[in-house]
């Protein structure tokens, strides 16, 4: 991916060179204490200055004039950190402790109204598992996608959620834990968390312990699974399918199945 370009850079105030990070799909790039990403998506302009406690935030920045994009760009501040260790259980505990933190700070943050007109895998995925849309499983994803909706219960009030905490935490000694790139839903807090403990499950080889361990409970659980799974069954670059079912067959056969 190409850096950003050198307008760019000086609309939102740094210089060059940009210096290109890992994680973020390859597309985060390092300059003047701010990480450009192209094509970011829409900013949730209220974490512009929203005031933090018990985490820090990759905060959205603004060009000279008071955009929060210049040519598909977006800005955040950069964040000391990295990512912790996520063989062990405290990990995922100290993940659920910054994101229901991050989530009582934004609990009065109105509806962003570009949510509703999102069309991307997650935001289908999204809306697949709440029911706005309807979905064919393929073959492979049917058996447990039927099992998952008859474990789904409501899960509380929806507000302004960041549903893709699991790699989006880093740790610094001495520092609250970060939260960076944001991605937004219109959901309840424990479905946040259900995600974070779906993506123990899938893809970080947890035990079933985990869920009572950090106190989320199996519906929402179930909730981030069908969301998961229904995100896979959108994409067209899938490597493995047969690969991804199986993951989600031993995450539902954890919380219950």
């Amino acid at each position: 991916m190409s850096s950003p370009p050198a307008g760019v850079l000086r609309a939102f105030g740094v210089e060059g060179p940009a210096r290109a990070l890992a994680g973020g799909r390859g597309t985060s790039w390092l300059a003047g204490g701010l990480v450009l990403k192209p094509e970011a998506g829409p900013v949730v302009e209220e974490l512009d200055g929203l005031r933090s406690g018990g985490f820090r935030l990759a905060a959205p920045a603004r060009t000279r004039d008071g955009s929060f994009a210049c040519e598909g760009w977006s800005a955040t501040r950069w964040v000391a950190g990295a990512e912790a260790d996520y063989a062990q259980e405290s990990t995922w505990r100290d993940i659920l402790a910054a994101g229901r933190a991050f989530h009582r700070a934004v609990a009065h943050v109105r509806r962003p109204g570009f949510l509703a007109a999102r069309q991307d895998w997650w935001a289908r995925g999204d809306r697949a598992a709440w029911g706005e849309r309807s979905v064919r499983f393929r073959p492979e994803f049917a058996g447990v996608a039927s099992w998952l909706a008859g474990a789904l219960a409501p899960l509380g009030e929806p507000q302004l959620v960041h549903a893709d905490l699991t790699q989006n935490v880093l740790f610094a000694p001495g520092l609250p834990p970060a939260i960076i790139d944001i991605s937004p839903y219109w959901r309840p807090a424990a479905y946040a968390e259900g995600v974070v403990v779906a993506d123990a499950l899938c893809w970080h080889d947890a035990r079933a312990s985990l869920l009572e361990a950090v106190g989320v409970s199996v519906p929402a659980v179930a909730r981030a699974l069908l969301f998961r799974m229904a995100t896979t069954n959108e994409r067209d670059d899938v490597p493995d399918v047969r690969d991804e079912a199986r993951r989600y067959e031993r995450a539902a056969a954890a919380i219950g199945r």
